[in-house]
């Protein structure tokens, strides 16, 4: 079981205009209201292409039981704490004209200390029955603390469950001192995390290979992904690999959650690093075709997955 932790959970609404103009009265022409948090989508997608997965995480109040209903009603496990306060909220536009999308992102409300121990309780009950922790998305600070992964990383560990995590910022630096097995976040990520420009495949490859010395080295990986140029993935064994897929879809929203949860789903069946890759970018990709994050059809992420194409790079640096 892949178990899915969203750290900022949210409800995720998206609006179709034919062209946005600022200042002006817009009536969208469609509309479309979702759980959202990418931890919420990993385990979507996980689980509409055959993994058996969970969500879990913080919610609250009316959107909090709107989340909860609705990933019950989809056929996705779920065991949520339950806080104070109200579950935020986003907003994306679609502008048809530009094919742009303009984003709003509400700040999630601080749990408070007990909560976030009731999450981590959570957690640590899963884990005799898990064959991934994902964290996905930034933790919430906790009553003006440092936002960490720290004590669910240590979870999983104890339990001998490897960890991916997908964040950013100062969540994604701390993350990295708990050794995760697979740290996965895209380039703008990386560049943020190394504080350098990581620009085409080699740079990427380089990134890669660092931020995976730094989380451990040997038996841990590293994925980096780049839009439409595809991923570069550094295995457990250090092997290096690039692969894309030729399908550009106008939903990007939500594709790298998509990625992750393709990533863990082939994993978790026994598949290699670069098959999972493969079915990481199919998932990737169709999710993009649809409106709304976590949309896709496994059919359809199956056949893109059979058109992406996978190489080694040759040489890892070192």
């Amino acid at each position: 079981m892949i178990v899915c932790v969203a750290g900022n959970p949210s409800v995720d609404k998206l609006f179709e205009v034919e062209e946005l103009v600022h200042g002006e009265i817009h009536r969208p022409d469609a509309f479309l209201s979702l759980p959202g948090g990418k931890g919420i989508h990993v385990a979507q997608v996980a689980t509409v292409l055959g993994a058996e997965a969970l969500a879990t995480g913080i919610l609250a109040g009316h959107t909090g039981r709107w989340i909860a209903d609705t990933l019950a009603a989809e056929g996705v496990p779920a065991e949520f704490v339950w806080g104070d306060g109200e579950t935020r909220s986003s907003l994306s536009v679609a502008d048809r004209a530009t094919g742009r999308l303009t984003e709003f992102y509400e700040d999630g409300i601080p749990p408070r200390p007990e909560e976030w121990s009731e999450l981590v309780r959570i957690v640590e009950g899963l884990m005799g029955r898990a064959s991934w922790l994902a964290l996905a998305g930034s933790p919430p600070a906790v009553d003006g603390e440092g936002e960490s992964y720290s004590s669910l990383i240590a979870a999983a560990h104890r339990a001998g469950v490897p960890v991916a995590v997908d964040s950013r910022g100062a969540a994604l630096a701390q993350a990295l001192e708990s050794a995760p097995e697979l740290m996965k976040i895209n380039v703008h990520e990386a560049e943020e995390l190394l504080g350098r420009a990581v620009e085409g495949i080699e740079q990427a490859q380089t990134a890669a290979v660092e931020i995976r010395s730094r989380i451990g080295g040997e038996g841990h990986a590293c994925v980096i992904t780049l839009g439409e140029r595809g991923m570069v993935l550094v295995d457990p064994a250090g092997d290096a690999w690039h692969g894309a897929v030729a399908v550009r879809g106008s939903y990007p929203v939500g594709s790298g959650d998509a990625f992750l949860a393709g990533l863990l789903t082939a994993l978790s069946r026994g598949d290699s690093w670069s098959q999972a890759a493969a079915l990481a970018l199919g998932a990737a990709a169709a999710n993009a075709e649809a409106p709304g994050a976590a949309r896709l059809e496994p059919e359809r992420a199956r056949a893109l997955a059979g058109r992406a194409e996978i190489r080694t790079l040759s040489e890892v640096p070192s």
